[in-house]
């Protein structure tokens, strides 16, 4: 019996996704295309290895069984290719805090997974702002950046809100509003102040950080409200609409891409799947 590796492949993205249409997106390909290339996998194999519903997919147990398998199959194509590709690829990917935050090491890893044996990415996070004017100035080749409706530029991944996240069990403020926010420049950081000052709500910074891991600390150690999105405010409390917080305007999560060469752009269709399935 012969495999087809390019079954195998998307089979195993398919697990990683858990989604049909991801995984397409990821491959370059289309959903039909990935669920004929499993059925015929499975009819060769014998087993059926996906439980498909119309919103899920699971692994069944020979999926389960398989897909180490899998791995190890397609891990020993990509070393026989690098034995003999000797053109490297170099990929630079800039990534927004205010957009993946705490999902960033399943997006790296999906990217990592998609790029071809020879290739090497390096991966830059800061703010939005920082990460345009890196990709706008050819430092970047794939950027994630979160930007308000209006702005032009780039593929539209999705909406993400932005919410106020609030310590455990908040009640509200007798004086200023505490707010948790990263530094200046931050576009986050400006939109919120601007519709607290707009709505004639005083406030008072109460923590700076570095990061939005930290933001996040900060407001479950009760030291203020933070405006997050949903991708990055996990399991934090949003204000309720008894406390009267101002709402937030929504804001994209965009994808600025130069793609010069296939393994680029194997990246880029992966970070765009990846943060697609996130959103979603």
């Amino acid at each position: 019996m012969m495999l087809d590796l390019e079954s195998v492949r998307l089979f195993a993205l398919v697990a990683e996704y858990g989604n049909l249409t991801r995984a397409a997106e990821a491959a370059g390909t289309v959903q039909p295309v990935v669920s004929q290339r499993i059925k015929s996998l499975e009819a060769a194999l014998g087993r059926r290895l996906l439980d498909r519903s119309p919103r899920l997919v699971r692994l069944t147990e020979a999926g389960t069984a398989f897909l180490d398998h899998a791995r190890t199959l397609l891990a020993a194509h990509e070393a026989a290719i690098a034995a003999v590709d000797i053109v490297p690829s170099h990929i630079t990917i800039g990534i927004s805090d205010h957009a993946l935050g705490t999902h960033l090491d399943l997006t790296l890893k999906r990217v990592r997974m998609a790029l071809p044996p020879h290739a090497t990415m390096a991966v830059h996070l800061g703010q939005s702002a920082d990460i345009r004017d890196r990709f706008e100035g050819g430092q970047i080749d794939l950027a994630i950046i979160r930007r308000e409706h209006g702005a032009e530029g780039g593929e539209i991944l999705g909406s993400d809100a932005l919410q106020w996240r609030v310590p455990p069990g908040w009640s509200g403020s007798d004086g200023p509003l505490p707010l948790v926010l990263l530094p200046s420049p931050c576009s986050v950081r400006a939109v919120a102040i601007r519709v607290l000052d707009q709505a004639g709500i005083t406030w008072r910074e109460t923590f700076t950080g570095g990061s939005c891991l930290a933001l996040m600390a900060a407001v479950r150690a009760g030291l203020g409200v933070a405006p997050l999105g949903t991708i990055i405010g996990g399991d934090l409390a949003v204000a309720p609409a008894s406390l009267g917080m101002p709402p937030l305007p929504p804001s994209q999560i965009v994808m600025l891409a130069r793609t010069p060469n296939p393994a680029t752009s194997a990246a880029a269709r992966a970070l765009a799947a990846s943060v697609r399935d996130l959103l979603a």
